[in-house]
């Protein structure tokens, strides 16, 4: 069995005492670490390797919610909190589950079980990268709607950035999800070519260079003033 570490985060000892007793009784969560606040989680999150995170939303100086927003890559996480009426809030931020106060152990025993299928969904982890020898993945995971998509990288036309989400654009339709273009640049493989602030393209469905303008199918994709030279270099030289 495929032991999960957990980190559990609230400024209440009691809650944290219920948490950590809680996770005791399972026998793959682990609890490596504990914080009051989100600064003390942030200094446990980079030494680390934590697989899922217990969080409460009401907390000095942070929310947990704002602490969330703050990590490139978060590992899994259950929201536990007195307050039910940030569950929304909390499931757009792809949260695992929201606990609300007091809950029971038969509660929390779902919510891990939704963990267990997330963290094996290779969309969570440690955040460590793979080794050097490993294939890099055909696809692109992303959480959209509390669901995990593997969207096929021969599928994508191009990716769109919609303030905080980002839009995949397949045949199929659309797809949105938090995420930053900076951060797909550094994903993604060599078949996709950033051409504006808002667009990142896949090179093999470009299929015309109109003036500042690329074509691919019926969408018409603007090439920033900055990448110009480099777009025409790349695609049509």
């Amino acid at each position: 069995m495929s032991t999960i570490n957990c980190l559990l985060v609230d400024d209440e000892e009691l809650a944290r005492r219920l948490v950590r007793s809680y996770c005791d009784r399972l026998p793959d969560l682990q609890v490596v670490g504990e914080a009051t606040n989100p600064v003390e989680a942030l200094a446990q999150l980079r030494k680390l390797d934590v697989d899922l995170l217990f969080l409460d939303i009401q907390m000095p100086e942070m929310t947990g919610l704002d602490f969330l927003r703050s990590l490139r890559r978060p590992p899994a996480v259950i929201l536990t909190t007195a307050y039910a009426n940030y569950a929304l809030e909390g499931f757009e931020l792809d949260v695992v589950d929201y606990l609300v106060k007091p809950f029971g152990f038969d509660r929390f025993v779902r919510a891990v079980g939704k963990a267990r299928d997330y963290r094996f969904s290779e969309s969570v982890g440690s955040g460590a990268p793979p080794p050097a020898d490993a294939a890099s993945p055909a696809f692109q995971l992303v959480r959209s709607d509390r669901k995990v998509y593997r969207i096929p990288h021969a599928d994508i036309l191009y990716i769109e950035s919609m303030r905080e989400y980002v839009a995949y654009h397949t045949p199929a339709g659309r797809t949105l999800a938090l995420g930053s273009l900076k951060q797909l640049e550094e994903e993604l493989p060599d078949n996709f070519l950033r051409v504006h602030k808002s667009f990142i393209v896949a090179r093999d469905k470009v299929e015309v260079l109109e003036g500042n303008t690329l074509h691919i199918g019926t969408a018409r994709i603007p090439v920033g003033g900055s990448y110009r030279e480099h777009v025409r270099e790349e695609l049509f030289s």
